[in-house]
């Protein structure tokens, strides 16, 4: 594995997460040059057994969310476990965790103590619920807060609703930490102090799903229904031999697309070329393409739709996604050799930078792997180090 050189080389952050929302969040912080710490219990982050795996604690879907780290294990309930976690506070510089705050005091470690042990600390917190409103001491989930945030309702109806089949309330809200951080981070360096950083998700849901969905109560009182309609009315579009995206999407691409298709008549019958009247009309326009599409081969409308410069896809399968033609362009899934679970597969990071490269400097930890060498960078002694596996304080790879 490489040396890091992304834009935070340099920066140590110490991951008290565990599941997906937060260990995504500190991923990203990894992949962009961090030297990561992920504390876990002896027993590991509960991730490690979720999902398809060879070996059990090392599932591919932890795997996906914790490369570019190192694992200390501890026991946080174990006294000299909680006097390892203290000296290694004061070297880091962020802290994140989304162990529910009122645990985490109980084990001496909120964010007055930390502060306490380094002032310049970055405390990010995330949650399930912001800490100042009544559901401040739940648990949270994926579907509890896509539930809870009127996204489930937006995806199906007030009446029926339905849960995305993806867990976007973590990955999104993981995104959100991520930025947090960074921000905080940025605001240190310009007054040496740190602060107390809180991302709830379902806050950060609820205002990520009313951008759109609000619709007419974004006004008050409401001048419409809540709700986009033309999101409602999109649909894979079957042809001929396969299933097609296509969107045209200013008044330009509709009148081009119907000119395209030998029924020009639509344009005006449609209303297409106002985009108030087009909105209105959005489930009749589609249901027209959708007998339109049957014509042509997915092949063939991809080549008209390519000359006409109206936005498509191909709907790509999960099973076929590295063979996507942009994504193996840009070499976006990579195959690496993990030591112990052989040959993997994973997206590489998505962003780039001009200064420095990143990229997967570290494979997934495996329970404990980097636990001596953590241990002796705080400066413990190898009889010290050996006097803490012995009490089970702390756990390294078996």
């Amino acid at each position: 594995m490489t040396e890091p050189t992304g834009p935070l080389d340099g920066i140590r952050i110490l991951d008290l997460t565990n599941i997906l929302f937060g260990p995504f969040a500190v991923q990203t912080l990894g992949d962009w040059g961090a030297d990561v710490i992920k504390v876990e219990a002896t027993t590991g982050d509960g991730w490690r057994y979720s999902g398809q795996f060879r070996n059990r604690g090392m599932s591919g879907q932890f795997m996906a969310a914790n490369r570019n780290k190192r694992s200390l294990a501890l026991d946080l309930k174990h006294a000299e476990g909680k006097a390892v976690l203290r000296r290694l506070i004061p070297t880091v510089d962020a802290l994140v965790t989304n162990v529910r705050p009122a645990a985490l005091a109980r084990l001496g470690f909120s964010y007055e103590a930390c502060q306490e042990l380094n002032p310049r600390l970055i405390y990010a917190a995330a949650t399930g619920f912001g800490q100042d409103g009544p559901w401040a001491a739940r648990p949270a989930f994926d579907e509890i807060v896509q539930a809870a945030s009127g996204f489930a309702s937006a995806i199906g109806t007030d009446e029926e609703p339905a849960f995305v089949p993806s867990l976007v309330a973590d990955k999104l809200c993981g995104l959100m930490l991520t930025a947090a951080v960074n921000a905080a981070l940025l605001r240190r360096e310009r007054s040496g102090r740190g602060q107390l950083v809180e991302v709830p998700m379902l806050e950060t849901l609820a205002a990520f799903n009313s951008i759109e969905m609000l619709g007419g109560h974004a006004f008050v009182p409401p001048v419409g229904p809540a709700g986009y309609k033309r999101l409602k009315e999109r649909r894979p579009m079957r042809t001929k031999d396969g299933w097609l995206t296509m969107l045209p999407y200013s008044g330009e691409n509709w009148s081009a697309f119907f000119e395209a298709v030998g029924r020009p008549e639509l344009i005006n019958e449609l209303e297409v070329k106002d985009p108030v009247l087009r909105a209105r009309n959005i489930d009749k326009i589609y249901d027209r393409m959708s007998e339109i599409a049957l014509g042509r081969t997915t092949a063939e409308w991809e080549e008209l739709l390519l000359a006409i410069d109206v936005p498509h896809a191909a709907f790509a399968k999960l099973t076929e996604i590295a063979e996507q033609p942009h994504l193996k362009a840009v070499g976006m899934f990579v195959e690496l050799d993990h030591p112990s679970e052989g040959r993997i597969r994973q997206a590489r990071p998505s962003t780039r930078f001009s200064e420095g490269a990143i990229g997967v400097r570290r494979m997934p930890p495996r329970l404990g792997e980097h636990s001596k060498e953590v241990l002796r960078e705080l400066g413990y002694s190898d009889a010290e180090v050996a006097s803490l596996i012995e009490s089970k304080a702390v756990g390294v790879l078996s």
